[in-house]
């Protein structure tokens, strides 16, 4: 990886601390914990990565203004991240400090694997409960088909018995022509 600049100059070091903030906070404890909630997952990276990228634009020295206008975002929220007042905004800025006294470095934890591992169950719970509301449709079906199939065998029983009494009929008139 590039060599990630803390006080960057231009777009593309805004753009390398930017993913490097994202990237360490993403895997963070407290990050891990907050994407274990699926309701609040997208937004949760959202302002992470609004949080990142205001950081990296304000350690290159552009105005509030600028940010959120670059950001599409209120000025208010990119105060409140850059404060800390915001989980992100925290979480970012105390990656972007981690950095300055350790460097940049950004390792997948165990908790990751841990995250990654509940995903994956999480999916292949939704897998079997669609796998079972299909099983259940298809019951559904085949009772109904089974039901179809039975009236239909009533059907050909009584048309059966008409042809049988047909049958019978037609021969009675036979046997009355043939004797007249």
């Amino acid at each position: 990886m590039a060599e990630v600049p803390l006080s960057p100059v231009g777009r593309e070091e805004i753009h390398r601390l930017e993913a490097a903030l994202l990237i360490a906070s993403l895997f963070s404890r407290e990050a891990i914990e907050e994407l274990r909630n699926p309701e609040g997952r997208l937004t949760w990276v959202d302002s992470l990565a609004v949080a990142a990228a205001a950081l990296a634009r304000e350690r290159a020295k552009m105005p509030v203004t600028q940010i959120a206008e670059e950001l599409g975002r209120t000025e208010a929220t990119i105060r409140a991240h850059l404060s800390g007042r915001t989980k992100a905004g925290k979480l970012v800025r105390e990656t972007y400090e981690r950095f300055l006294k350790e460097g940049v470095k950004i390792e997948v934890p165990e908790l990751f694997r841990s995250l990654q591992q509940t995903l994956t169950e999480e999916q292949q719970s939704r897998e079997v409960e669609e796998l079972r509301n299909k099983v259940q449709e298809l019951e559904a079906k085949v009772s109904a088909l089974s039901a179809e199939v039975e009236r239909l065998r009533a059907i050909r029983s009584q048309v059966l018995e008409l042809l049988d009494g047909l049958e019978r009929t037609v021969q009675q008139l036979r046997a009355t022509v043939s004797s007249s």
